[in-house]
């Protein structure tokens, strides 16, 4: 019996081995399996990755090639139109599949398709699965056939449809060609800063698949019996950190909950509930970018296209900066500079403060996100910010504005947070830091708005397009 050809296995934000469809299908057909990553940037525009992200995605290849090559496979890098180099790849290997792992943003979905169509035209055997979330996002719909707009009756249609699947084991041996294709350099795609910025990731992040595995054990030995006690704690290790792994295709939410009941944790119940709820979170989010595939740019809530946003690129500069005044807000602006990641109660709480006190754009929010978060991802950025600005799914009503000052003295209360990364603050007390006394610091500036006055403008501005609707 003849070996079939070469299938070709197009990775994408799926940079693992276990639980990995596509790999597993490819093995399953035997003969050869060619590992390949192609760098287009240009096809996801007008949300190409930003620079955070483009970072983690350099180690997160590095790691994988490393991976693959101890299974005895290569990892070949391109870039260039994803469908020009998937049809060179053919030709040079002569492959006859290719198989990858499917994502959900309209540009990538779109472009998708269109490959889809045209190797199948070309005579090859072409396959796409499910891999990154718990439910696809058409799997789900309310009773009048419609996508949900409301978090807490998706998550209840999602359970009820079931969470249980068997992950894919990871293989020990990968087939290869006689002789792999040419392969780009890592270095040549560019990924990295030319002007070394990135310190901060390096210092506090690994990426890679080994490393979320062991995040993942780390966090259920220790952390998930106390994360509904301390998951809304930026002063502590309260949360699994699993965020960027997760949108990388690092790990799978499958895997997640699989590891949680080996150890005992009933995903939807108990101690590991809420933090099961967040990855329901993220499957919603996705859901929504779907159904809605212009909310990355336009509100969901069309009223909101009428509300008078302020323009102040001063303003907006200093909020980014970090340079506000107000320390809780600053500390969790410096700690997205530093580190690529900012814990989600300071993410609400800056999101509020933007768009809410300073009456500034959610997209601008939008954009500094998507360009410093190493888990910048577009289907929950767009619902986080469109939930900051009140103009989404499951929004925050436009009467509640987070106040900072609250926001510090609850979950930061000894201000060691703000005092990590607003080290002007190191000697003030935490009562001077939370009630905002003058003078906390010679280099610390005053507070660039009044909350009670900024709060009082938002909830008017708001005010104007309830009456509207």
């Amino acid at each position: 019996m003849s070996t079939p050809p070469p299938a070709l296995v197009w990775l994408r934000r799926d940079l693992r081995l276990a639980d990995q469809p596509a790999l597993h299908a490819a093995l399953s057909r035997g003969g050869p399996v060619i590992p390949v990553y192609i760098h287009a940037p240009h096809e996801e525009a007008p949300w190409a990755p930003g620079a955070a992200s483009l970072w983690w995605l350099h180690h997160s290849l590095q790691a994988l090639a490393g991976e693959l090559e101890a299974l005895g496979a290569t990892l070949t890098l391109r870039r260039g139109s994803s469908l020009e180099q998937l049809r060179a790849l053919v030709r040079e290997t002569g492959a006859g599949a290719v198989y990858w792992n499917r994502l959900y943003e309209p540009a990538i979905t779109a472009r998708d398709a269109t490959i889809k169509a045209a190797l199948r035209e070309d005579g090859l055997e072409v396959h796409s699965f499910a891999a990154a979330l718990l439910h696809e996002p058409r799997e789900l719909a309310t009773g009048q056939g419609t996508p949900y707009r409301v978090f807490t009756p998706y998550w209840r249609a999602a359970c009820k449809r079931g969470l249980e699947r068997d992950p894919l084991p990871a293989p020990s041996r990968i087939p290869a060609p006689p002789s792999p294709p040419a392969s780009e350099p890592l270095e040549t795609l560019d990924l990295l800063p030319r002007i070394r910025w990135d310190s901060g990731l390096a210092a506090a992040w690994n990426p890679g698949e080994r490393t979320a595995l062991e995040r993942l054990q780390s966090f259920i030995d220790d952390g998930v019996g106390a994360y509904a006690e301390c998951r809304e704690r930026p002063d502590t290790d309260g949360t699994s950190r699993l965020s960027p792994h997760l949108h990388f295709g690092e790990i799978s939410p499958t895997q997640i909950l699989r590891a949680l009941r080996q150890a005992g944790y009933e995903p939807t119940d108990g101690p590991a509930e809420p933090f099961v709820r967040e990855l329901g979170w993220r499957d919603f989010a996705h859901h929504v970018l779907y159904h809605f595939p212009h909310t990355p740019e336009q509100p969901l809530n069309q009223r909101f296209e009428a509300f008078p946003w302020r323009e102040s690129a001063e303003d907006l500069e200093r909020w980014q900066q970090g340079r506000t005044g107000i320390p809780v807000i600053d500390a969790a602006m410096r700690q997205l500079w530093e580190t690529g990641w900012m814990h989600n109660r300071m993410r609400m709480a800056v999101g509020s403060f933007l768009t809410r006190n300073l009456r500034l754009n959610w997209h601008a929010g939008a954009r500094w996100f998507w360009d410093t978060l190493v888990d910048a991802d577009l289907a929950a950025n767009t619902l986080g910010w469109q939930w900051a600005g009140g103009c989404g799914a499951d929004a925050a009503p436009y009467f509640r504005v987070f106040n900072p000052q609250r926001q510090g003295e609850r979950f930061d209360p000894d201000a060691a947070y703000i005092r990590r990364f607003v080290p002007e603050l190191a000697r003030a007390p935490a009562r001077n830091i939370h009630q905002l006394r003058p003078g906390l610091a010679a280099d610390y500036p005053a507070p660039m708005v009044d909350l009670k006055q900024s709060r009082k403008a938002a909830l008017d501005a708001f005010a104007t397009i309830k009456q509207s609707g």
